[in-house]
């Protein structure tokens, strides 16, 4: 394997790996985020938009 293909291919192995983990983590953190509006609907709090469109 060349130089030149083995730059490019750690390049795409890099990049793979970076996009992963960043779907990764937002998938994470919108899993957690969504736990928390949960609780705090338990809790009684409510959105504002929720005044809106009952008015």
């Amino acid at each position: 394997m060349s130089a030149h293909a083995l730059y490019v291919t750690a390049a795409y192995g890099i990049t793979a790996v970076v996009l992963i983990g960043l779907i990764g983590w937002i998938l994470l953190d919108q899993r957690a985020r969504k736990r928390e509006l949960a609780e705090l609907e338990a809790a009684g709090v409510r959105r504002r938009s929720d005044k809106a469109a009952k008015s």
